[in-house]
């Protein structure tokens, strides 16, 4: 099934700690755990029929730009999401921000 990335709609899930996209009944989400100045993506992960289109670039993008508005710095932990702040460099200032103590 072809996605169509301008309607996707993914939301903050705060209970779960994640950023979610339902497609077709199926869940697509970024994990994250947060304090008062960092932001840790620990997973990625795309229903597998949805993989390849762009999706966990969608979920990202909203996650990033939330730790962004909010002022953290954002700690990759998943591979997917290092190489996607490699790849968009309008993040990479978010991984340099002061560490907590």
């Amino acid at each position: 099934m072809k996605v169509d990335l301008n309607k996707l709609k993914v939301t903050r899930n705060e209970a779960e700690n994640t950023f979610e996209v339902q497609i077709d009944g199926h869940l697509s989400k970024l994990d994250y755990f947060q304090d008062d100045k960092n932001f840790v993506i620990t997973h990625v992960g795309v229903y597998p029929e949805f993989r390849g289109q762009g999706v966990a670039g969608k979920i990202m993008e909203a996650a990033l730009e939330y730790a962004k508005q909010h002022s953290l710095r954002v700690v990759p932990m998943c591979s997917y999401a290092a190489t996607y702040i490699r790849k968009n460099p309008q993040y990479r200032e978010l991984t340099n921000q002061e560490r907590s103590e």
